[in-house]
Order: C-alpha cells, then sequence, then structure tokens
C-alpha cells in the first residue's frame, strides 16, 4: 500500500533536470481609488513590488521547496533581467543553474499590475522574443542538458512557446531519457504535439488538450476521450489533464482515469499553478510512486499555491498538511492562555503557512464565520488572537464582553476552521504576533491595509495582508444595541 510519509522522505534523494523558457516575473501591488484624468484607465498607486524566478525557473524554484535538487537548464540574454535571474538562481542552494546566455535574445520578462485590495489584475507587460533559439545556442543547451541527464530520477521540459524547447532539443532530451528509462514530464505550449511524441507524461490543461486534439473537452468524458487519443497518438504513458478549479483528471494509457477534485480553497492568484503542479509530478514520479498518489500529491500542492499571492511554491511541510489529516485537537487543547504553550505549537508547525487574525468575538455571528473560514483558507493553520476580558471592557465600555473569555474561547475552538486561540491582555494583537510571526495576517475588510495592526512585520518579513469582505447587516455592537433596545408596542 502507497505510504505518502515513505515518498516524502525520499524526495531530498532525488535530482530532477528541468528544462525550459526561463523568465522574470515581476508583480507591482497597489491600490487603485480613482481614473486618470488623461485617459480612461486606473491610476495604480503603487505600494510595493515581487520580483521572482518565473517560466520554467518557478518549477525549479519548486522542485527545489518541495525540498528536491534541480537541475534546472535555459536560455538568458545580455540584460539587467538576466542578470537579476543568475542571481536569484544562485542564491537557491537546492537549484543548479546551467544557463546559455544568447546576447541577441531578451530575457522573457513579465510585469503584472495588480489591485492589493481585490487581488485583480489590472494590465501586464511583456519583454519577449518568442523565436527559435539559433543553432549555435541550440546545440549549447542540448550539450548541457545530455551532459546532466545521468544525475536525473525524473525529467521535466515546460514549455513556454518562447522558443527555448525546439523540436531538436525536446527530442534529444526525450531519446536520451528513454534511454536511460528515466520518466519525462512534459508541459506542453506547442500547437503541434507531435514534438513530444516519446515523453512519459504530458500536462495540458482542458483548452491545450481540445486544441491539440481538436476534439471538445468540455466534461469529464470528452475529456478522458481526447486525452486517450493524445496517449495513442503521442505513446505516452499517462496524460494528466488540469481542469482549473475542478482539479486534475488522470488518463493512462493503461488503466482506469480518475478525476481528482480540486480542494475549497480561496483563490488568491493561479500564477504559476500549473508550474507547481508538473514539479510536483516530477519529484513524486522520481519516487517511484504510482501515477494516482503522484497525482493527488499534485492536486494538494496546487491548492497550497493559489492561497498565496504571485508567483509561489510549496514546501514538503505544506504538502504534507493539506494531503494528510491534521492531528485533530480537542477544543480544549485548542485554547492558550500561556504562551509557551504557544511557542510549543509553532515548534510544531515551522515549515506551514501560518495565519493570525484577531478580535474580541463576543457574541459569534455570519460575519466572523466568513472571516474565519476564508483565513483557514489561506493559509496551513489558523491562530485567533482572543482579547481578554478587560481589554475588551477599555475597547467596548462598561457591560461588555458579554461571554466571559473562557466562553468565547471555547465557541472559537469548536470550529473546525480555528487551529488554536491564544488570549492576550493588551489592546492590540502586536505583542503576540511578533510571537507568532504569521505569513498571512486576516482582519475584515473595514479596514485598510495600513490600518491593519501589524502589517508592517508580516509584509516586512515578506508575509501577506488579507482583507476579508464583511457580510452585510451583522455587527456584534448593533446586535447588543438592538437587544437592549424597548420592545415596541404592536400598535403603538
Amino acid at each position: 500500500m502507497f505510504n505518502f510519509e515513505d515518498a516524502l522522505k525520499l524526495i531530498s534523494e532525488q535530482t530532477i533536470v528541468c528544462v525550459g523558457d526561463l523568465m522574470l516575473d515581476d508583480f507591482v501591488y497597489g491600490e487603485v481609488s480613482r481614473i486618470s484624468p488623461e485617459a480612461p484607465a486606473p491610476i495604480l498607486a503603487v505600494t510595493r513590488n515581487d520580483v521572482t524566478v518565473g517560466g520554467a525557473g518557478n518549477v525549479a524554484r519548486n522542485i527545489a521547496a518541495l525540498g528536491a535538487r534541480c537541475v534546472f537548464l535555459g536560455v538568458v540574454g545580455e540584460d539587467d533581467a538576466s542578470r537579476t535571474l543568475m542571481r536569484a538562481l544562485a542564491a537557491e542552494p537546492l537549484i543548479e543553474p546551467h544557463l546559455v546566455v544568447d546576447p541577441a535574445r531578451p530575457t522573457t520578462r513579465k510585469v503584472r499590475f495588480v489591485s492589493e485590495h481585490h487581488s485583480t489584475h489590472l494590465l501586464r507587460a511583456d519583454w519577449e522574443l518568442a523565436q527559435a533559439l539559433n543553432p549555435k545556442t541550440e546545440k549549447a543547451l542540448v550539450d548541457r542538458t545530455l551532459a546532466a541527464l545521468p544525475r536525473a530520477a525524473s525529467v521535466v521540459l515546460s514549455d513556454y512557446a518562447k522558443g527555448t524547447l525546439t523540436p531538436r532539443v525536446i527530442q534529444e532530451v526525450i531519446h536520451a531519457a528513454k534511454k536511460a528509462k528515466t520518466p519525462i514530464i512534459v508541459d506542453p505550449k506547442a500547437i503541434d504535439y507531435s514534438i513530444y511524441r516519446g515523453a512519459t507524461v504530458i500536462k495540458p490543461n482542458r483548452k491545450e488538450l481540445a486544441e491539440a486534439t481538436r476534439r471538445r473537452a468540455d466534461c469529464d468524458e470528452d475529456v478522458i476521450a481526447a486525452a486517450s487519443e493524445l496517449n495513442r497518438l503521442l505513446g505516452t504513458d499517462a496524460v494528466v489533464v488540469s481542469l482549473g478549479d475542478a482539479g486534475l483528471i488522470l488518463v493512462p494509457a493503461n488503466g482506469a482515469p480518475l478525476h481528482v477534485p480540486a480542494y475549497p480553497v480561496k483563490l488568491r492568484d493561479t500564477s504559476g499553478a500549473g508550474d507547481t503542479v508538473v514539479a510536483a509530478l516530477a519529484v513524486m514520479l522520481a519516487t517511484n510512486v504510482d501515477y494516482e498518489p503522484a497525482v493527488r500529491a499534485a492536486n494538494a500542492a496546487a491548492a497550497v499555491v493559489v492561497g498565496k499571492r504571485g508567483t509561489a511554491t510549496v514546501s514538503a511541510a505544506e504538502l504534507r498538511s493539506r494531503i494528510l489529516p491534521a492531528a485533530s485537537l480537542a477544543p480544549e487543547e485548542k485554547i492558550v492562555f500561556d504562551w509557551s504553550v504557544l511557542d510549543e505549537r509553532l515548534a510544531e508547525w515551522r515549515g506551514l503557512r501560518i495565519g493570525f487574525t484577531n478580535g474580541c468575538f463576543d457574541l459569534l455571528h455570519p460575519g466572523h464565520i466568513k472571516l474565519l473560514s476564508e483565513a483557514h483558507a489561506a493559509c496551513d493553520r489558523l491562530i485567533v488572537g482572543l482579547n481578554d476580558d478587560a481589554s475588551v471592557r477599555r475597547l467596548k465600555g462598561e457591560g461588555r464582553p458579554l461571554q466571559a473569555v473562557h466562553a468565547r474561547a471555547e465557541v472559537l475552538a469548536a470550529l473546525e476552521a480555528v487551529d488554536l486561540v491564544v488570549v492576550f491582555e493588551q489592546d492590540t494583537p502586536l505583542e503576540l504576533i511578533r510571537r507568532v510571526r504569521p505569513k498571512v495576517l486576516v482582519k475584515g475588510g473595514d479596514y485598510r491595509r495600513e490600518e491593519v495592526v501589524g502589517h508592517e512585520l508580516v509584509e516586512g518579513e515578506g508575509g501577506e495582508v488579507i482583507l476579508i469582505d464583511l457580510v452585510p447587516g451583522f455587527s456584534t455592537t448593533k446586535i447588543v444595541r438592538q437587544s437592549r433596545a424597548p420592545a415596541r408596542v404592536r400598535g403603538s
């Protein structure tokens, strides 16, 4: 029987060779509050930008984040973007880059402008030359790749149709890998899929599958029929089709197809999710697991990264927490007054994406439930900071809280979305946030990002602030006020 824990332990022993189109991803975040007087376009007041390794480089980053070594091969120009990429890849201890420099080509760069509050992409600007490599650069890439293949437990061809993966590069790599009995996973973008003939696994999305086979792919039956045809035409062992928020479908050449539904998560950003799926497939197949557990792991990995912003990665700890049930705690075990117990929990959760929110939670209502459930969907473990009775009284006035801190804590701890309730006595949770150091800080949409206590600390360490839209009509203060109002006499 398959044991996921055993497979995870083997990941650090694997080396994966990844070849493909390298690019620089730049995410520019800001707030939109007005339209330009010069043209009917929104003005983005920029607050920050994140620059990361993208394209096939993001596959390499995900492979390394999962704990395997990645030998990465690609092509860059001789420009500022290439120098930024080289520095970033050199800083990754588990990535071994072998980049061919072609001064005649610009390094592919994509800049996305994003509305911070709504996580909406407003515009993308691209710098690229989507043309096939010249023969000299092509030969250099092939030679370096073939030299690296004897170390590979699996091979990834990450095709973004920017010209790195020419038919010659693809076929020479597939031929050599097949001869060595090394699995080859392809993320395709070519119009003619015949260039991938002989690969082990190919991973198109629904649209790409329909275009490649000239068949419909509207429902599962259509997808399975088209993927089966692709297996037959290309001689692949399996086709894995990405269905977006509907999950993945595995269609093996021999055996029954399997639809793995997506996890219920709050989508923050789907950029690079396909890279994560390919990376997880390559890492899992390198450990010699079957296709079904590999696809289930890839599906879980995608669920982690779509809850993050930008071009993101997933760690082995995050993958484990998503695919394996968390150790269940009784509600009373979730309540923490002694912060030394909090430190113990944080040590147990090291490597996971910790989320934090806080409040008085005097009378739990639908707005609270929405906040907590969406906060939990954005992280692996959610910690709720709970004001003690004295601090609630200072914040809300005499007569509050309506329920003592133990009662409020017990109600919160009974919720599945809450992993830990930590009581604090200060008027703000800043000291507690310093102790937790969360990757995700969550508050209601009635706050602006800069008003959220602890936002500078969290963002300064690479975390993010998420604002959850309120449920109209629900407020503890309003409910208390209504309950204390004199009852109206009918007919008066």
